[in-house]
């Protein structure tokens, strides 16, 4: 008998307790770990927004009287909170790192960095089950070798990396290698769910190249991505159906395709495209995606006329995806907003009909007229 399940399966993202790219370090006094975590983020460079979480090793502050206090240091901000708060609730609280650095003596991490330190000798012994996941071991002051009960402790222990404390430039080039390692596979998003009101006709059946708009696009980002849907309110013909991704998220126009879409697929980034855009071609693509920096939420044009970025001719992260659905939950659904107050890389677009878009009879009469000129 086939068992019954009242809840609607969804896949889940990728990563750790904590973030998506978490690294724990243990075996060393914790003084030890925070000083080579300092030196890490002081090191690192390319725009890495790195996250650390640690206990409190004070005498511990007198007890909040507020749930939550927000205070501007000026030169950062900080927030303290009392709350009862679970892997859940942090893990959303670090989304908006690019990586994350755990003190793993208090915490539990997916991958571990398990540092060779002779007065943690026999801690480290009995703690062999955190080590489920090591990337590397880092040898401390005075010592030359890993300890030999971690041959039998962790997995593919020949080939784990061993680097010196000292070696701070080696260390973060180690945990640059495997974040760029774990950047997410590239998906494309042809959003062709409007209802076209304004044009009168269906706008991704218009040709300006040769073929419909929306198999002229799907043909281009086919070349550039790992796999590329149409986004759809419904399905519609002339459209195979595993190539069609239909919201799950409606009467949300865009926003609600791209949500559907990370629904689908929530550890692949999201080339998106309108079908409106009659003017998109090979090296504007290929612009965008060299541009790309995973680090970010996303990455996108910023479009002159408007003077915001663009929000559908866009590179979304994964990280985008709980972002979009906290903006949501505020009762906005607007895909520019979310750009305008995330953490982004915005580029300039090679000209100035790169990001044109037709919506009415005029406007596809300009573009038309534009195309042959060019051609």
């Amino acid at each position: 008998m086939k068992k019954h399940n009242k809840h609607v399966f969804l896949k889940k993202p990728n990563g750790g307790n904590f973030h998506r790219n978490e690294f724990g370090f243990i075996g060393a006094p914790c003084s030890t770990i925070q000083i080579l975590c300092d030196k890490i983020v002081l090191g690192l460079k390319g725009g890495y927004n790195i996250g650390y979480m640690d206990a409190d090793h004070g005498s511990g502050d007198s007890s909040l009287n507020y749930h939550m206090v927000y205070t501007d240091k000026i030169n950062f901000h900080q927030v303290n909170f009392e709350d009862s708060h679970t892997d859940y609730s942090l893990k959303q609280k670090f989304e908006t790192c690019s990586g994350l650095l755990i003190n793993a003596n208090h915490f539990k991490s997916d991958q571990q960095i398990v540092i060779i330190n002779e007065k943690k000798r026999e801690s480290l012994s009995r703690k062999l089950d955190k080590l489920t996941n090591v990337k590397a071991f880092i040898l401390d002051e005075g010592m030359n070798v890993p300890f030999d009960f971690l041959k039998e402790s962790v997995a593919n222990y020949e080939e784990v990396p061993i680097l010196s404390i000292e070696n701070i430039d080696s260390i973060i080039e180690l945990i640059i290698d495997f974040v760029k390692a774990s950047n997410p596979s590239l998906f494309g998003l042809l959003l062709y769910g409007g209802k076209s009101t304004r044009m009168g006709s269906d706008k991704g059946r218009i040709n300006y190249h040769g073929s419909s708009q929306v198999d002229y696009l799907s043909d281009l980002m086919k070349k550039y991505c790992d796999k590329t849907y149409v986004s759809k309110s419904q399905l519609s013909d002339g459209i195979k159906s595993d190539d069609v991704i239909t919201d799950t998220f409606t009467d949300l126009g865009p926003f609600g395709g791209i949500l559907s879409a990370f629904r689908a697929n929530p550890n692949s980034a999201y080339f998106t495209l309108p079908c409106d855009v009659p003017f998109i071609d090979a090296p504007l693509i290929e612009l965008l995606i060299s541009e790309r920096d995973p680090s970010k939420m996303a990455t996108c044009f910023h479009n002159k006329e408007t003077g915001f970025p663009e929000p559908l001719i866009t590179i979304w992260e994964p990280r985008a995806y709980p972002s979009l659905l906290h903006f949501l939950s505020m009762g906005y659904s607007c895909p520019r907003k979310v750009l305008i107050n995330s953490d982004i890389k915005e580029i300039e677009p090679p000209h100035d009909l790169s990001l044109y878009n037709a919506n009415t009879p005029e406007e596809l009469a300009f573009a038309k007229e534009k195309l042959k000129s060019l051609n």
